[in-house]
């Protein structure tokens, strides 16, 4: 089964617990005359950080707007700047984990499954737009960033690692 990948309008994508979502409230309108939890994530300039949104913690994917996918084997959500048509992208990066420099790394609550999708869109919206549901064991995270380069592709990683965990 291909990954489903979640692209953004004028992002950032984030990864809200389920439960929260639907508070989420988008981009201000007018855009960009407004402030909020929206502006706050788009202050990311780092791989991944995290911002605190009511009682949760929401994962920012900051950065480059990449489109993005999960795959649940690596614990690994998977930001595609580019890639050759042929490139098999779960092997790549079971390849890549391994030799990988985490500049960015942060702590992440979660005690549900989340939702990975453009900030930019209110929790309302979100049936009609790009998302994703992820289904993490609640716990605490260790989320990692990095930039590889390799042949055939160029990619952000983002691992989720339950904290204690061997990577």
């Amino acid at each position: 089964m291909p990954p489903t990948w979640v692209t953004s309008l004028f992002g950032p994508l984030i990864l809200v617990p389920e439960s929260a979502c639907a508070d989420w409230p988008g981009a201000p309108d007018p855009y960009p005359d407004g402030t909020g939890d929206h502006d706050r994530a788009g202050e990311v300039d780092e791989y991944v950080d995290v911002i605190d949104f009511h009682d949760a913690q929401v994962l920012v994917l900051g950065e480059e707007q990449f489109r993005t996918t999960y795959l649940p084997a690596h614990r690994t959500l998977v930001r595609l700047g580019a890639a050759d048509s042929d490139v098999d992208l779960p092997a790549l990066v079971g390849e890549l984990l391994p030799d990988a420099v985490w500049t960015s790394v942060v702590g992440w609550a979660i005690t549900e499954p989340v939702v990975l999708f453009d900030s930019a869109y209110g929790g309302a919206e979100l049936a009609g737009e790009e998302h994703l549901r992820i289904d993490l064991e609640p716990g605490d995270y260790v989320a990692e960033g990095a930039w590889v380069e390799t042949r055939g592709a160029c990619l952000i990683l983002v691992r989720l690692t339950p904290r204690g965990a061997n990577p």
